[in-house]
């Protein structure tokens, strides 16, 4: 429990204290090694050189002085190698703390660091138009995650999807669509019929999979198809176009639809939840660049009149003497908007719709440097909107050469990428009759790949070891909490009843377990404050490790152990903890695998 960190943190200042040293900082880590306590500081080497003393003769001094006879969570301090301070808890603390852990239940590890605050938090970004690949679902886990650990830690969370409706890709599509006589009439069967079910959906998908990639081609290759896909592109900004408006409408219809089909596999709980694809969302605001382009535009060209921008070769730009670091443009030589003014109109879109505390934007690391310069331009123009914008940046997942092809050729397909674990977890759970299970796996297998490492870092997607039951995998935390699920079963059928605090079994060791236990708080504490998953995916693997170790070497549901009752606790401890981890990773906690 945090409570007692606070607790140490203040024996050891008060300790400090007496001996001439005061300070606001005392830094209390957890030890890697479970026997060398619960608890330790290295103040003594901090602060050795300002007493003149080796640290080991310092740490002595101040364990003398720490004073914790009315602390019962505290059984003893010692010093340990060069001079550090090990704290170790009490049995009775131990004891407590498995009781929070009972009576918290979902809510165990919660706090309320962030209540009273309101966050949005936008994350996957798929463009209408395109695939929805493997970035967007690792943007999805990212942000998704993010937004449970921030809605645990007390806030107000609401989340956000902004899209590019227009822009070249569009162009490059509506053409194909326009141009090639398949294509078309194609395109007209299908938007003279309803669309009937998720299948019916995924044609339409399809065909403007088809005609972008035909559209890209041949606009790399002609350049008279280029000049006509780039006066395109201007009529679909200026809705100056009534047939090309309409291929515009249908099509970004389709994908919309599609994507929360995509969300629905992805395990999102929808924030309208119907069985009408037009009428299922998963987000709380929708934002399109279509409609944050003509803002942005228009604050851009206020803002030069202001002499924040400055026009440069037909474009206007924000140089690099005003940013520090390179120059952007904002509104190009065709005098559209680029990424960076649609931005600044999605920032005060943003906040005129939701007066947020803080807005985190949750991006590949590829736009990272473009993402600087228009924090910089913020900082002119909305300088209150700066302070309050969060970028958090994520790394690439990539596969296996030779494991998967896409049909694009070049961008790995998120439904591509699901269909093919989906074998994999088919084959290695043979028995497995629920399909929801499977599903449920499939997305574990996924999302703890994605999680398990600091989100800046580029991930390599293993097929078989994301699957594994043996490994650091989800599925592997799956089936630990199965595991324990089924232990507590066989307990209620053998008639053992879980221990309850007011059962002093004083005469049972302190397991490793126990030493665990209380330390999830910390962790999702970190995780909130720091904007990272991994910390969370890091101790349930750990806490899984140990639990089934424990599992390994006691028979837990043994009715002729007087301490059967406690160790069934620590199970249901344990499964409760795991769930709840899981459920903040977005990943859901089947009872049976």
């Amino acid at each position: 429990m945090i409570a007692i960190k606070k607790e140490l943190e203040k024996l050891t200042k008060e300790a400090l204290g007496e001996l001439g040293v005061e300070t606001d900082v005392v830094h209390m880590e957890h030890p890697v090694d479970l026997a060398m306590g619960d608890y330790s500081t290295n103040v003594a080497m901090v602060y050795s050189k300002q007493f003149g003393q080796n640290p080991k003769e310092l740490a002595e001094k101040i364990v003398e002085r720490i004073k914790f006879t009315g602390t019962e969570s505290l059984e003893k301090v010692e010093v340990a190698g060069a001079g550090f301070i090990n704290f170790y808890l009490s049995k009775k603390f131990f004891e407590e703390n498995l009781g929070t852990v009972l009576k918290a239940g979902d809510k165990y590890g919660s706090n309320e660091n962030l209540k009273g605050k309101k966050i949005m938090v936008e994350y996957t970004d798929p463009n209408p138009f395109k695939q929805f690949h493997i970035g967007h679902l690792m943007s999805n886990t990212i942000g998704e995650s993010i937004a449970r650990i921030i809605n645990f830690s007390g806030a107000e969370v609401k989340r956000a999807i902004y899209q590019g409706d227009v822009g070249i890709h569009v162009a490059k599509t509506i053409y194909s669509l326009m141009d090639d006589v398949s294509l078309r009439e194609k395109f007209e069967e299908f938007r003279n019929s309803s669309v009937k079910n998720v299948t019916d959906l995924g044609l339409r998908i399809g065909l403007l999979g088809q005609a972008y990639a035909l559209g890209d081609k041949k606009y790399n290759d002609d350049v008279e198809v280029k000049k006509q896909i780039v006066r395109i592109n201007k009529k679909i900004y200026d809705k100056s176009d009534e047939e090309i408006n309409s291929f515009y409408e249908v099509g970004k219809k389709w994908s919309l639809n599609f994507f929360e089909v995509i969300y629905d596999k992805l395990g999102m709980k929808p924030i309208v939840d119907s069985k009408d694809i037009d009428s299922r969302k998963h987000f709380d605001f929708y934002y399109l660049e279509s409609n944050t382009g003509v803002l942005g535009k228009k604050i851009v060209e206020e803002y030069l009149e202001k002499g924040v921008f400055e026009k440069s070769e037909g474009a206007i730009i924000f140089s690099e003497e005003k940013s520090s670091l390179h120059t952007r443009v904002f509104v190009n030589s065709e005098d559209l908007p680029t990424y960076e003014a649609k931005e600044l109109g999605l920032a005060q879109i943003k906040f005129e719709e939701y007066q947020y505390d803080k807005s985190i934007v949750i991006t590949g690391n590829e736009v990272d440097g473009y993402f600087q310069v228009l924090l910089k331009a913020m900082e002119f123009i909305y300088p209150e909107l700066a302070k309050k914008t969060k970028h958090i940046s994520h790394g690439m997942l990539r596969l296996p050469e030779g494991k998967m092809s896409s049909r694009t050729g070049n961008v790995q397909g998120a439904i591509e990428l699901l269909g093919e674990v989906e074998k994999v977890v088919e084959k290695k759970f043979k028995e497995s009759k629920d399909i929801s299970v499977v599903n449920q796996v499939v997305l574990s297998a996924i999302k703890y790949s994605v999680l398990r490492s600091a989100s800046g870092k580029d991930i390599i997607f293993d097929f078989d070891k994301s699957v594994s039951v043996e490994g650091n995998s989800g599925p592997y935390l799956q089936y630990t909490y199965a595991r324990a699920k089924s232990v507590i079963e066989k307990a209620h059928q053998e008639n053992i009843k879980s221990w309850l605090s007011d059962n002093q079994l004083l005469d049972e060791e302190i397991t490793e377990v126990e030493k665990l236990l209380y330390r999830f708080p910390e962790i999702v504490e970190r995780a909130g404050e720091e904007y990272e998953p991994h910390y969370i995916a890091t101790y349930l693997f750990e806490l899984a490790q140990t639990f089934n170790s424990f599992y390994g070497n006691n028979k837990i549901a043994d009715k002729t152990d007087k301490n059967a009752p406690y160790k069934v606790a620590l199970t249901e401890a344990v499964a409760q903890i795991i769930k709840n981890g899981l459920n903040l990773l977005g990943i859901e906690s089947p009872e049976r695998l």
